[in-house]
């Protein structure tokens, strides 16, 4: 069931992110609602911060930054790769636009 629901949060995240006429309110809803949910979904982290840094908030950025960090070491989890390399980029004094080009899974 946890699945179904972080999968769809995602696969909405992404609908409301992608394409012209993108909506980040309605993709940080989706994604914080699902993390309060299931609050070990580096899936979804990953998408928050491409959220939160698209629509430029570095405060909120690191602020997702640490509650991931806290997150991976209260149960103890090894962060993926590329949740690793999203923190890196979205950390980075890069311009603000779609991280997303880096990350593989957003395809």
């Amino acid at each position: 069931m946890l699945s179904r629901i972080t999968d769809t949060a995602h696969t909405l995240a992404r609908r409301h992110t992608d394409g012209d006429t993108s909506d980040l309110d309605a993709a940080r809803r989706t994604v914080l609602q699902a993390l309060d949910i299931e609050e070990t979904c580096e899936v979804l982290y990953r998408d928050l911060l491409h959220i939160e840094w698209a629509a430029g908030n570095p405060a909120v950025v690191r602020r997702t930054v640490a509650r991931l960090q806290q997150m991976a070491r209260t149960y103890d989890i090894t962060l993926h790769t590329l949740t690793e390399t999203t923190i890196n980029l979205v950390l980075s004094d890069q311009p603000t636009g779609s991280p997303r080009s880096a990350d593989p899974s957003s395809s």
